[in-house]
Protein backbone atom coordinates (compact mmCIF):
# COMPACT_ATOMS: atom_id res chain seq x y z
CA UNK A 1 0.00 0.00 0.00
CA UNK A 2 3.08 2.45 0.67
CA UNK A 3 4.44 1.77 -2.21
CA UNK A 4 1.15 2.71 -3.97
CA UNK A 5 1.30 6.08 -2.46
CA UNK A 6 4.50 6.57 -3.67
CA UNK A 7 3.73 5.74 -7.03
CA UNK A 8 0.96 8.26 -7.32
CA UNK A 9 2.93 10.71 -5.58
CA UNK A 10 5.19 10.60 -8.79
CA UNK A 11 8.64 10.79 -6.43
CA UNK A 12 9.99 6.95 -5.95
CA UNK A 13 12.80 8.91 -3.77
CA UNK A 14 15.24 9.10 -6.95
CA UNK A 15 17.95 11.38 -7.14
CA UNK A 16 17.69 14.43 -9.74
CA UNK A 17 20.06 12.90 -12.40
CA UNK A 18 17.58 9.37 -12.58
CA UNK A 19 14.62 12.11 -12.72
CA UNK A 20 16.39 13.75 -15.76
CA UNK A 21 17.09 10.66 -17.38
CA UNK A 22 13.63 8.97 -16.85
CA UNK A 23 12.11 12.58 -18.05
CA UNK A 24 14.05 11.92 -21.06
CA UNK A 25 12.49 8.87 -21.87
CA UNK A 26 9.21 10.13 -21.77
CA UNK A 27 7.96 9.10 -17.95
CA UNK A 28 5.24 11.45 -16.70
CA UNK A 29 5.95 10.61 -13.11
CA UNK A 30 9.52 11.27 -13.45
CA UNK A 31 8.22 14.93 -14.83
CA UNK A 32 5.90 15.44 -11.95
CA UNK A 33 8.32 14.32 -9.63
CA UNK A 34 10.86 17.04 -10.66
CA UNK A 35 8.12 19.70 -10.61
CA UNK A 36 7.09 19.00 -7.16
CA UNK A 37 10.22 19.17 -5.80
CA UNK A 38 10.83 22.18 -7.37
CA UNK A 39 7.73 24.54 -8.12
CA UNK A 40 7.22 26.11 -4.97
CA UNK A 41 10.79 27.84 -5.03
CA UNK A 42 10.82 28.47 -7.95
CA UNK A 43 7.04 30.39 -7.29
CA UNK A 44 8.68 32.30 -4.98
CA UNK A 45 11.68 33.31 -6.50
CA UNK A 46 9.71 34.52 -9.82
CA UNK A 47 6.96 36.38 -7.39
CA UNK A 48 9.54 38.12 -5.37
CA UNK A 49 11.00 39.34 -8.98
CA UNK A 50 7.56 40.21 -10.69
CA UNK A 51 5.05 41.07 -7.79
CA UNK A 52 2.65 39.90 -9.63
CA UNK A 53 0.27 36.65 -8.63
CA UNK A 54 -1.14 35.69 -11.73
CA UNK A 55 2.39 36.39 -13.94
CA UNK A 56 4.06 34.70 -11.55
CA UNK A 57 1.64 31.54 -12.21
CA UNK A 58 2.34 31.51 -15.56
CA UNK A 59 6.08 32.13 -15.71
CA UNK A 60 6.70 29.41 -13.42
CA UNK A 61 4.41 27.27 -15.79
CA UNK A 62 6.39 28.53 -18.52
CA UNK A 63 9.59 27.52 -17.10
CA UNK A 64 8.85 24.01 -16.29
CA UNK A 65 7.42 23.32 -20.08
CA UNK A 66 10.37 25.24 -21.30
CA UNK A 67 12.54 23.65 -19.12
CA UNK A 68 11.05 19.89 -20.31
CA UNK A 69 10.50 20.40 -24.17
CA UNK A 70 13.87 21.30 -23.76
CA UNK A 71 15.75 19.35 -21.87
CA UNK A 72 18.06 17.52 -24.19
CA UNK A 73 19.54 21.28 -24.18
CA UNK A 74 20.55 20.53 -20.27
CA UNK A 75 24.17 19.18 -19.57
CA UNK A 76 24.13 18.41 -16.26
CA UNK A 77 26.89 21.11 -15.45
CA UNK A 78 24.37 22.36 -13.10
CA UNK A 79 21.45 20.68 -11.16
CA UNK A 80 18.15 20.64 -12.21
CA UNK A 81 17.48 22.80 -9.91
CA UNK A 82 19.73 25.38 -10.80
CA UNK A 83 18.79 25.57 -14.42
CA UNK A 84 15.01 25.27 -13.65
CA UNK A 85 15.73 28.50 -11.39
CA UNK A 86 17.58 30.51 -14.24
CA UNK A 87 15.13 29.64 -17.06
CA UNK A 88 12.57 31.38 -14.46
CA UNK A 89 14.57 34.53 -13.98
CA UNK A 90 15.09 34.76 -17.60
CA UNK A 91 11.60 34.51 -18.65
CA UNK A 92 10.54 36.77 -15.09
CA UNK A 93 13.07 39.46 -16.41
CA UNK A 94 12.06 39.06 -20.15
CA UNK A 95 7.92 39.88 -19.13
CA UNK A 96 9.47 42.79 -16.73
CA UNK A 97 11.30 44.01 -19.67
CA UNK A 98 8.77 43.81 -21.84
CA UNK A 99 5.71 45.03 -19.81
CA UNK A 100 7.38 47.44 -17.71
CA UNK A 101 6.45 46.16 -14.61
CA UNK A 102 6.63 48.54 -11.56
CA UNK A 103 7.62 45.66 -8.61
CA UNK A 104 6.18 45.58 -6.04
CA UNK A 105 8.03 43.58 -3.98
CA UNK A 106 7.40 43.88 -0.31
CA UNK A 107 3.55 41.86 -0.85
CA UNK A 108 3.52 39.22 1.29
CA UNK A 109 2.81 35.66 -0.20
CA UNK A 110 1.12 34.44 2.70
CA UNK A 111 -0.60 37.77 4.22
CA UNK A 112 -1.69 35.44 7.29
CA UNK A 113 2.08 35.45 8.19
CA UNK A 114 2.89 38.71 7.17
CA UNK A 115 -0.01 40.54 8.03
CA UNK A 116 0.79 41.36 12.04
CA UNK A 117 4.33 42.23 10.99
CA UNK A 118 3.33 44.73 8.07
CA UNK A 119 0.55 46.26 10.27
CA UNK A 120 3.58 47.29 12.56
CA UNK A 121 5.48 48.94 10.34
CA UNK A 122 5.10 52.54 10.10
CA UNK A 123 3.63 53.51 6.67
CA UNK A 124 5.83 56.32 5.57
CA UNK A 125 9.17 53.23 6.05
CA UNK A 126 6.81 50.61 3.91
CA UNK A 127 6.67 53.33 1.63
CA UNK A 128 10.23 54.26 1.30
CA UNK A 129 11.26 51.10 1.39
CA UNK A 130 9.14 50.05 -1.79
CA UNK A 131 10.75 53.26 -3.64
CA UNK A 132 14.07 52.31 -2.05
CA UNK A 133 14.05 48.86 -3.36
CA UNK A 134 12.65 49.94 -6.89
CA UNK A 135 15.86 52.64 -6.99
CA UNK A 136 18.28 50.04 -7.13
CA UNK A 137 19.58 48.78 -10.32
CA UNK A 138 17.93 45.70 -11.71
CA UNK A 139 20.95 43.47 -10.76
CA UNK A 140 21.40 44.92 -7.48
CA UNK A 141 17.46 44.21 -6.81
CA UNK A 142 17.44 40.67 -8.06
CA UNK A 143 20.49 39.90 -6.21
CA UNK A 144 19.28 41.61 -2.58
CA UNK A 145 16.44 39.71 -3.37
CA UNK A 146 16.96 36.48 -3.98
CA UNK A 147 19.87 36.84 -1.25
CA UNK A 148 17.70 38.53 1.60
CA UNK A 149 14.34 36.94 0.99
CA UNK A 150 14.73 33.91 -0.44
CA UNK A 151 18.02 32.84 1.22
CA UNK A 152 20.30 31.78 -2.03
CA UNK A 153 23.74 32.02 -1.45
CA UNK A 154 25.83 33.61 -3.41
CA UNK A 155 27.07 30.71 -5.31
CA UNK A 156 23.11 29.96 -5.70
CA UNK A 157 22.90 33.51 -7.33
CA UNK A 158 25.82 32.92 -9.45
CA UNK A 159 24.69 30.00 -11.04
CA UNK A 160 20.53 31.08 -11.41
CA UNK A 161 21.85 34.49 -13.06
CA UNK A 162 25.15 33.63 -14.75
CA UNK A 163 27.72 35.33 -13.13
CA UNK A 164 30.31 35.13 -10.67
CA UNK A 165 29.93 34.82 -6.93
CA UNK A 166 31.78 37.61 -6.23
CA UNK A 167 29.73 39.59 -8.98
CA UNK A 168 26.79 38.91 -6.72
CA UNK A 169 28.73 39.45 -3.14
CA UNK A 170 29.26 43.11 -5.17
CA UNK A 171 25.39 43.63 -6.12
CA UNK A 172 24.64 42.80 -2.82
CA UNK A 173 26.84 45.12 -1.38
CA UNK A 174 25.98 47.77 -3.32
CA UNK A 175 22.17 47.84 -3.13
CA UNK A 176 22.77 47.77 0.85
CA UNK A 177 24.68 50.92 0.65
CA UNK A 178 22.34 52.98 -1.70
CA UNK A 179 19.22 51.12 0.60
CA UNK A 180 21.21 52.70 3.79
CA UNK A 181 21.73 56.15 1.85
CA UNK A 182 18.18 56.28 0.43
CA UNK A 183 16.61 55.06 4.17
CA UNK A 184 19.19 57.50 6.11
CA UNK A 185 16.30 59.34 7.61
CA UNK A 186 14.96 56.38 9.52
CA UNK A 187 18.18 55.74 11.08
CA UNK A 188 18.00 56.43 15.07
CA UNK A 189 20.21 59.65 15.73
Amino acid sequence: MAHAAVLISGDRGDNEQDLVARVRRGDREAEYALYQRHAGKVHRLVFRLCADEDLANDLTQDAFVRAFSRLDLFRGDATFGTWIHRIAVNLTLNAKRSEQRRARWLAPIDDSIAAPVREQLDHDLVQSLEQAVDALTDGQREVFLMHTFEGYTHVEIGEILGISEGTSKGRLFHARARLRQLLARFAPE
